[in-house]
């Protein structure tokens, strides 16, 4: 066994599903789903691709990263199902993270394509300081939860920019009203990404709030990995047995009657 775990990354709790592959801080490959809501059949098929270009068995994984919801009633479900079975086999070691968080931490990745090397953003394109990732509930609702991003302008000739954040809002489940009501027209313009704006973004349209573009706005095993990663390293690991999801809602059941 290395020093540093053989790491599967899982990502199924929305539109769009993911798997990677890593040692430790290294991610290795990530393989993304070719189209929405295919988790049940591309899951393994992608899983035994990854393990194969990295020369693993699935005995082998030593850690396994998962998004833990709130998401898809069924995506999750295959997540948390896979974690156990591998854990019972192998031991295993889970780590579940928050989906929010994961699409959440997308807004590096919109830095990083934004900022020179020097630290200066070009032009039309600014740090982002205060942004909500938001996930569909159906139903007319939907989980949001905000963020503020930290920024130090002290250090150097030029601006530096650290890459952390504290979570304002835990997630909550409310409408797009609800939300508008609340944090619209603040004093700092408001950012939104999340997969729940795919079919709802006009909703949320009002002044003092703005959207990253669609390619920042679905999580990402590469993330479930970043994240996972940096519990596993505190000892933050889920119980197997107790292991569930945290879902949106429960599927729709029709009880036909006679």
């Amino acid at each position: 066994m290395s020093e540093e775990p053989f790491i599967l990354a899982v990502e199924t709790s929305s539109r769009i599903g993911s798997v990677a592959i890593a040692i430790g801080g290294k991610i290795l490959a990530e393989n993304v789903f070719s189209g929405p809501m295919r988790h049940s059949s591309e899951i393994f098929p992608s899983i035994i691709s990854l393990l194969n270009y990295a020369g693993k068995k699935p005995y082998q994984i030593e850690h396994i990263y998962i998004s833990g919801g709130p998401g898809s009633f069924t995506g999750l479900r295959i997540a948390v199902a896979l974690a156990k079975t591998l854990h019972l086999a192998n031991k295993t070691k889970i780590v579940q993270v928050d989906t929010l968080d994961v699409i959440a931490s997308n807004l590096d990745d919109y830095h990083a394509d934004n900022m020179d090397a020097g630290g200066q953003f070009g032009a039309g394109r600014a740090f982002i300081e205060q942004f909500a990732a938001i996930l569909d509930a159906k139903r007319e609702q939907f989980y949001i939860a905000m963020y503020q991003h930290n920024k130090d302008e002290t250090a150097g000739d030029g601006p530096t920019f650290v890459r952390d954040y504290n979570k304002t809002l835990p997630d909550s489940l409310m409408s797009s009203s609800e939300f508008l009501s609340r944090f619209a027209f603040d004093r700092k313009p408001i950012w939104m990404l999340g997969d729940g704006l795919v079919y709802n973004k006009n909703k949320f349209r009002a002044e003092g709030i703005s959207f990253l573009d669609k390619k920042y706005w679905s999580p990402r095993a590469k993330k479930v990995h970043m994240l996972g990663l940096q519990m596993a390293r505190k000892s933050i690991f889920a119980d197997p047995v107790n292991l569930t999801p945290f879902y949106l809602n429960r599927p729709n059941i029709v009880v036909k009657t006679r």
